[in-house]
């Protein structure tokens, strides 16, 4: 079985199996957005008059980023609810997908049904389902549908040629996920109660004998608000709708009841689009051409400058290598003893000019807190590890957007999973630093980062719970305050930490009892008895304008991608451009990997030894942008004004933030770790 995402134009051979993975890699990178099949899920086909089901997701909002379940508000529900099981992704994303009294039939027109309508009676919302309702069409909520796990769409068209004439105004076709629960206009708020559904099928080539068969391709829909005297209802729950423009819009008054019909329309087209192809129109973006040009702007300046640092520091050390061994071997043929003070002087004026040197005997003392040191790069190779591979898989279209919270778990079980590679890190690191207490050591790397996620988790949901209280809720409406605000219900979150001491921690005690007993890492120079007198460091030298001057690099290589992401994140928009993405990734792992060899390098120039903890900090600077980053897109993008939504949305950018500082720390530790070595083991010392 087999499910398709729109990643290229090209089309694959299944004879060649020898090149396929390298021919998924450059179609991810280099192709436009077309199809191509990989393992998930069969098409559906439907023929005539089968039912098509209509589900409901959600409802979310940009201004709130609280999801609820459709059911919280006062919709007609069916006979028999059915909640569809979740995997992890589903639900931590808040999807909680129900069926719905919808009934649509495959190529099949409804001209107007009404809902829940008994004896041609309309629905007569309380005051407070009325105020309830009034308060989410205020607050911008989005009602989220699916149909054949397509995702329903409102079309939006745009004129894109504004300066010339209204005849050659070309529109600009563009679709919002979703559709608006209503609108606001002068003081008075109105509900959209009536949908008309528009249903795209493509008709599948069959034999002769055989009958057609169809397939969803695309679900639009086109919200209304028709008051009730407007509309027309039968007891055969048929409906007629206003002619023109004559109707008024069904407005919501929370002071009072109010009454109102829900009804709906459906409408099929054909479709030359084919099924593997149906996500490539929720999938198009806006300003492709400058996401373009951004991204290879990006990739052009950071291999520029890249190529510029590297060229300095190889030219230097050479340099500086030549120099020490050179007046090593002059100092070994003449003897100490007749050493004439001309070549003492020189001698003296070669380390000065480039001191590093003078510290292989204290470069490599173990830091101060070499537990928690390990801990948190052990807790960085975890998430290098994790990201590392669902970009790749993702970029190879095995986690589309139509496999929903396919992602999110992906993600979690790899952090899980990746335990063993942390552990195994941190315990070698460990016993490096001179570490003999492995066991704690393994619970903190085990507890540390992942403590601190779920602590803010848990603080910003316990919020989340007593934001829909009033006053102090027994037992049973406690668990239905849960249910109502989709964030993360008390169950899943009991469900993460069986997760986080039944997988994460056993596998971290396993990698970090073998990393502990493997063979420390070869350090090629001795550590001095009395450590070394640091000298005064100047401004430059500061660690605040360290994580400035190396953060500016690599956050750089990412801003761009990074709109997408937050664009992804808070106002739910789909984000699949994972090729991208990877090529980012590596850039991002290239320029901390080089800013951190720079920084230490100046470091040890400037006779300070203490280069552990003040290179993972350094090396993380680009967390720092981030955090700016998001600030800006705050203020400027987002249209939050209230306390718990501010507070969710700051509190989930800490938990970014920290996790990119992680990962970017942890890059630049281990490169400079490596140049470090590298560079004493190629000097001649006694």
């Amino acid at each position: 079985m087999f499910t398709s995402f729109p990643h290229s134009d090209c089309r694959l051979s299944s004879s060649k199996q020898d090149w396929l993975p390298w021919s998924l890699l450059l179609l991810s990178l280099t192709c436009d957005t077309g199809a191509f099949y990989v393992p998930g899920v069969a098409p559906i086909n439907f023929h005539q008059n089968d039912p098509v089901e209509i589900k409901a997701v959600k409802l979310t909002s940009s201004r709130t980023q609280l999801p609820y379940e459709y059911y919280s508000l006062p919709f007609c529900q069916p006979s028999k609810i059915t909640y569809k099981a979740e995997n992890l992704g589903e639900v931590l994303r808040g999807d909680r997908i129900v069926n719905t009294p919808f009934q649509v039939l495959m190529n099949s027109e409804k001209k107007c049904e009404v809902l829940c309508s008994q004896s041609n009676k309309p629905v007569t919302l309380t005051v407070e389902q009325s105020r309830l309702v009034a308060e989410r069409i205020t607050e911008d909520y989005y009602v989220h549908l699916i149909a054949d796990n397509l995702p329903v769409a409102t079309r939006l068209e745009l004129y894109s040629n504004r300066e010339g004439d209204d005849k050659k105004k070309e529109k600009d076709v563009q679709f919002e996920h979703g559709y608006r629960l209503g609108f606001t206009d002068v003081n008075k708020i109105y509900l959209h109660n009536h949908l008309s559904f528009i249903l795209y099928y493509h008709r599948e080539d069959l034999e002769e004998d055989r009958e057609h068969t169809y397939r969803v391709v695309r679900f639009e829909v086109i919200p209304q608000s028709i008051r009730l005297e407007d509309l027309k209802a039968d007891e055969k729950s048929s409906c007629t709708l206003p002619e023109g423009t004559n109707s008024s819009p069904q407005e919501i008054d929370p002071t009072k009841e109010n009454q109102l019909y829900f009804t709906y329309s459906v409408h099929w087209e054909e479709s030359d689009i084919k099924w593997a192809s149906r996500w490539d129109t929720y999938l198009t973006m806006s300003d492709v051409q400058i996401h373009w040009f951004s991204i290879i702007n990006s990739v052009v300046v950071v291999f520029f400058l890249s190529g510029i640092l590297s060229m300095i520091i190889i030219r230097t050390l050479r340099k500086d290598i030549a120099n020490y061994n050179k007046e090593d071997d002059i100092v070994r043929g003449l003897g100490w003893g007749g050493m004439d003070l001309e070549r003492e002087g020189s001698w003296e004026d070669t380390m000065e000019e480039s001191g590093w040197k003078l510290v292989h005997g204290d470069v490599f003392r173990p830091p101060q807190y070499p537990m928690i040191l390990s801990s948190l790069l052990g807790s960085g190779i975890q998430l290098f590890c994790m990201i590392l591979i669902v970009i790749f898989v993702a970029m190879l279209g095995m986690l589309s957007p139509s496999s929903r919270g396919a992602l999110m778990t992906t993600a979690c079980f790899l952090f899980m999973f990746m335990g063993v590679f942390g552990g195994f890190s941190a315990g070698r690191l460990y016993r490096t630093l001179k570490g003999h207490r492995w066991k704690k050591g393994a619970f903190c790397t085990a507890t540390l980062y992942p403590g601190v996620v779920f602590g803010i988790c848990f603080v910003l949901n316990c919020f989340i719970w007593g934001k829909h209280s009033s006053g102090a809720p027994g037992l049973r409406g406690l668990w239905s305050l849960m249910v109502r605000c989709l964030q993360v219900p008390f169950p899943t979150m009991v469900a993460l930490l069986c997760m986080w001491f039944g997988i994460s921690l056993p596998l971290v005690y396993l990698g970090y009892y073998f990393g502990f007993r493997k063979q420390p890492y070869d350090n090629p120079v001795r550590t001095n008895q009395i450590p070394r007198q640091i000298p005064e460091q100047r401004w430059y030298m500061n660690r605040f304008v360290g994580i400035l001057m190396a953060g500016i690099l690599p956050f750089g290589a990412m801003f761009i991608e990074l709109f997408f992401i937050f664009s992804a994140i808070w106002e739910n928009q789909f984000y699949y451009l994972f090729g991208f993405l990877f090529l980012v990734f590596i850039i991002l792992v290239v320029s901390c990997s080089q800013i951190s060899i720079v920084m230490v390098y100046f470091q040890l120039c400037a006779e300070d030894y203490r280069w552990w903890w003040r290179n993972f900090l350094v090396s993380g600077g680009s967390a720092f942008y981030v955090l700016v980053y998001a600030i800006f897109y705050f203020v400027n993008k987002l249209d939050i004004v209230e306390f718990i939504p501010s507070l969710l949305y700051f509190g989930y950018t800490a938990l970014m933030v920290l996790s990119f500082w992680l990962l970017t720390g942890t890059i630049g530790f281990y490169a400079a770790y490596m140049f470090v070595r590298k560079i004493y083991a190629a000097v001649k010392i006694d």
